[in-house]
């Protein structure tokens, strides 16, 4: 990689790292009013639909940025224009009839998706979300082409676009159509209206951005040269060049989205026909799994960024043959992850009652109903840590070279979750807590076989004292205190302040700020973070000299 392109790709790789932080943590804080507008019933239907559309947006989009990205990036290499023109010609238009097709099929028929989920009152959000799917094919291709010209600012802008128009529109649709009465399934399609609108509104954006990346190329890539015409590869052979690897990339990265389908198609089955649940109240079970689920996706978006950036830096090492450097990038983002992730997870699991209540109250809602949720709750907070974990084992797998051991490792954990939900749910003393305690031993095992395979297959260790013992330590002195901090506060204030929802807030803020406290103190004065950790971290050395990091 040349000098002048080596500072283009960090700084697309922070573009991107901020970028994925901003999307995941407001896509998680927009679900919390969506999810109380929607009810419990309204939020299963919410879940069964996104499982659909996450599963055929991820087989035919997945891996077309990719795919495009690197054509274009080599052929950029080499200054071959006509053939970028060739590649963005030739892919714009198989994968909107792709897009097409797929649209189609959603909205013709939504009534069997929906009937597959065993959840046949979906069908309305399925054929909302369809749109969506044709959308974000255009898209896909914009932002691969793009990307391969290592310019990630137009995949920035429009993931910023989509996620805010998805919170925005899909708050005022759900609550405007809450308001006037309608039926459940109504809402819940009403509020997944954003997401169609969002990726709508990206694509005039995109748009423009080409033409910018366009114009700064001199216009290359818009006409090709009469001499170089007659030398580039057929249309035919573009196609299935880029067919070839877009598919590939599509198929491994839709593993765990068809592994979420029918994980959510056998527990709604299994709490209809082994616990002889009515469908509306197998998605009463299903919204209050949901619920779990929101909060379970915040630890790992924090870890997302970490484990894309340290991808390029270990593999950076390992080609330079510096295994010194490649084994301190790698014990200091294990380290980072399980310093973010470890106290986050245990802070959800030791207050999911209060949270739950703070961000969920409903005086409606039966003892039973918030027992389940809570319990719901603090299975997936430790499912959310080995999530975490699973991020960051498979990208020093893929830093090392072993990229394909995902495809190895995810099959045995969908077994893992498939057949654990199928039994547990349908055990009337367990229910829908099944499939939390599924979605935990999936991730179990397959952190476990990615460590496995690490340990063989990669040279260097990690220390297990500085990297886990140490974090661990720290976390549960500051998951103690936030407990005791709240049950103090919550006793002393109940008789003056109350125990309301609006109190629980209350006492809820004073422990999360007590844990912080005392975590963060406890981290720097028994230096279990260092100066060298904090350089992964985005403004790292400014952060070491406030906290005095050594």
């Amino acid at each position: 990689m040349s000098e002048q392109k080596k500072p283009n790709f960090l700084k697309g790789t922070a573009i991107l790292a901020a970028t994925v932080v901003i999307v995941k943590v407001i896509g998680a804080i927009y679900q919390i009013p969506i999810l109380r507008i929607l009810g419990n019933e309204g939020a299963g239907y919410f879940h069964v639909t996104y499982m659909v559309y996450g599963l055929l947006l991820a087989i035919s989009t997945a891996g077309v940025p990719v795919a495009l990205s690197r054509l274009i990036s080599s052929a950029d290499a080499r200054d071959n224009a006509p053939l970028i023109k060739r590649y963005f010609s030739v892919s714009l238009p198989a994968v909107t009839v792709i897009g097409i097709l797929i649209m189609l099929a959603m909205f013709f028929f939504a009534d069997s998706l929906a009937n597959f989920m065993s959840s046949s009152l979906a069908a309305t959000g399925i054929r909302v979300l369809a749109p969506a799917v044709f959308f974000v094919c255009i898209i896909s291709v914009y932002r691969g082409y793009a990307q391969g010209f290592q310019n990630m600012i137009p995949t920035a802008a429009s993931q910023i676009i989509e996620v805010v128009s998805k919170a925005i529109i899909g708050l005022i649709v759900a609550f405007y159509l809450a308001r006037a009465g309608y039926q459940s399934q109504y809402i819940s399609a009403g509020a997944i209206t954003g997401v169609t609108v969002g990726l709508g509104l990206c694509i005039p954006v995109l748009i423009w951005y080409k033409r910018k990346i366009d114009i700064k190329q001199g216009d290359k890539t818009r006409e090709p040269s009469p001499c170089l015409a007659g030398d580039l590869p057929s249309r035919t052979h573009v196609l299935l060049r880029f067919l070839k690897v877009s598919v590939t990339i599509s198929l491994s990265a839709s593993f765990m989205s068809i592994m979420g389908v029918i994980d959510t198609s056998v527990v709604s089955n299994r709490l209809q026909s082994a616990l002889m649940l009515t469908e509306s109240e197998a998605m009463i079970q299903l919204g209050l799994f949901r619920k779990g689920l929101s909060l379970y996706n915040l630890p790992p978006s924090l870890v997302v960024p970490l484990a894309v950036s340290i991808i390029p830096a270990i593999a950076a090492a390992i080609a330079k043959k510096n295994r010194d450097e490649a084994k301190i990038i790698m014990q200091s983002s294990v380290k980072l992850t399980n310093l973010f992730a470890m106290p986050a997870c245990a802070g959800i699991m030791v207050l999911a009652g209060p949270i739950l209540k703070a961000l969920y109250y409903d005086p409606s809602q039966s003892t039973e109903a918030v027992g389940t949720m809570t319990s719901i709750l603090v299975i997936l907070s430790l499912a959310s840590y080995f999530v975490c974990l699973q991020h960051m084992t498979l990208a020093t797998l893929q830093a090392n070279g072993y990229e394909r051991v995902a495809l190895l490792t995810f099959p045995v954990g969908a077994v893992v979750r498939i057949a654990l939900s199928y039994f547990l749910v349908a055990d009337p003393n367990i229910g829908i807590i099944g499939s939390s305690i599924a979605t935990l031993a999936c991730f179990i095992v397959i952190v476990i076989l990615n460590i496995i395979f690490i340990l063989i297959k990669v040279e260097s260790h990690i220390n297990i004292v500085n990297c886990f013992i140490k974090p661990l330590i720290c976390t549960l002195a500051m998951a103690t205190i936030a407990f005791l901090i709240y049950e103090g506060a919550y006793r002393l204030g109940s008789g003056s302040i109350g125990t309301g929802e609006n109190a629980v807030r209350l006492y809820l803020a004073a422990a999360i700020l007590a844990g912080v406290t005392v975590y963060v103190a406890l981290i720097v004065l028994t230096r279990t973070i260092t100066k060298d950790d904090l350089s992964f971290v985005p403004k790292g050395e400014k952060l070491a000299k406030l906290l005095k990091v050594r």
